[in-house]
């Protein structure tokens, strides 16, 4: 007897391609690689009529579309999606089903794939490779999806600068060639981290490194964004404090904890040698007590008395 909680067997259930609207109707298992054969369940009465002058439409023929999806058992995974095309009976404009739920348009990634794609590279730190390794397509494939959809989610969405009153700028050396401009700018929300609320939120990053730069990306903001901010933690470079108290003559301009830490631990390294040279009048060896100390000094955090 089955369990009364129990429901039978539903592998599009399983796989999750019911949130995409469709169906699955047959499998075929290779040895690197799983085929899905699906069609969407889209009611055909909507189909049934043309979105141009209104007249009823006729079926005409049946094209497939390839999807890669998210990988079941870390074996790629396609789609074979089959989808009705119909004929109006009035105009002879040719229609289709609609797969949007499923995909973009001209889209060779589906919508679970891609969001399978960005937790991996987000969450697990996946290279690019890795994910398109796993999603049976080629790099330039899955790097552009990404890009793509990163870009829709991060830098087209209009609410991210909402509520930003604690600003961190850095740069990051992200190019190690000799061409092109090795550093970029990383604007960061550090306001949930402010108010105790949760981590900080990347809000941009801006090709090159200099107070044009930063400068540029503050007047592209709105007045009362500007007028918001109360705080903007940097490093030591003065192009970003300059910037700073010219475009938010309101905020206060902080050192980040990692810098005034760094400082610190290099303002006491170069005491550390000096008073090796006065003491042994060479520089640390192999058996000096200062030398042999020189990482304790660096991690050691002594408590307050």
């Amino acid at each position: 007897m089955s369990h009364a909680t129990f429901l039978p067997p539903d592998l599009g259930s399983f796989c999750r391609l019911d949130e995409l609207g469709l169906q699955v109707v047959g499998q075929r298992i290779e040895p690197g690689r799983a085929v899905l054969v699906c069609r969407d369940v889209e009611t055909d009465e909507f189909a049934w009529w043309c979105c141009r002058c209104g007249c009823e439409a006729a079926p005409r023929d049946s094209v497939t579309r390839r999807l890669a999806y998210e990988p079941l058992g870390w074996r790629p995974t396609t789609l074979l999606i089959t989808i009705r095309r119909y004929r109006c009976t009035g105009c002879g404009h040719v229609s289709r089903q609609d797969t949007s739920r499923a995909a973009e348009p001209r889209a060779k990634l589906s919508r679970r794939a891609l969001r399978w794609a960005l937790e991996g590279i987000v969450c697990q730190h996946l290279t690019v490779a890795r994910v398109a390794e796993g999603l049976g397509v080629s790099w330039n494939t899955a790097n552009d999806a990404v890009l793509a959809e990163g870009m829709r989610a991060l830098i087209e969405d209009p609410h991210r600068f909402d509520g930003v009153r604690v600003i961190g700028v850095d740069e990051h050396c992200w190019r190690h060639t000799r061409r092109g401009d090795k550093y970029v700018t990383v604007i960061i929300d550090l306001t949930p981290i402010w108010d105790g609320t949760g981590p900080a939120r990347l809000l941009d990053m801006v090709e090159g490194r200099s107070k044009q730069v930063f400068k540029t990306w503050l007047g592209e903001r709105d007045t009362s964004w500007r007028d918001g901010a109360e705080v903007v933690a940097m490093d030591g470079f003065t192009g970003f404090k300059t910037a700073t108290s010219e475009e938010l003559p309101d905020a206060v301009a902080v050192m980040d904890p990692f810098h005034v830490v760094r400082l610190a631990g290099d303002a006491l390294d170069q005491c550390r040698r000096r008073v090796q040279q006065i003491t042994c009048g060479h520089r640390g060896r192999q058996g000096d007590p200062l030398y042999a100390a020189r990482r304790t000094l660096a991690v050691t955090v002594i408590p307050p008395r």
